[in-house]
């Protein structure tokens, strides 16, 4: 087995961890790109994304940009019924972006 980059065992740890602390929660996936950030509901019993937002339609990958992702995804997920969530923040770190993201999420009424 190749060796895994610091970011991918950084990965893999908080996904394990979440796993075992879902209780059968749909999982708040972020992804985060230099020129974009991404975020899906995705429900790993059934294997399927539930909704999804992301800043392709928009200019700029700020934090405003990720705010404004973050009410998109809560909206869309309280239109879908789901109101409980846990965040898998990926192999990326809890600040900037990714932590703006996450406090609007929670602004807009999802629970995680």
């Amino acid at each position: 087995m190749a060796k895994l980059s610091l970011f991918d065992r950084r990965r893999r740890r908080v996904r394990t961890a979440l796993r075992a602390r879902s209780g059968g929660r749909p999982r708040l996936s972020v992804h985060r790109t230099g020129k974009h950030i991404y975020a899906q509901v995705i429900d790993d019993a059934q294997g399927r994304t539930i909704v999804a937002a992301n800043t392709l339609g928009s200019k700029g990958s700020d934090i405003d940009a990720a705010i404004r992702v973050g009410k998109e995804l809560a909206e869309a997920a309280k239109q879908a019924g789901i109101t409980s969530v846990v965040f898998d923040r990926g192999g990326f770190l809890f600040h900037g972006r990714v932590k703006a993201l996450a406090d609007a999420a929670r602004e807009g009424g999802l629970e995680f």
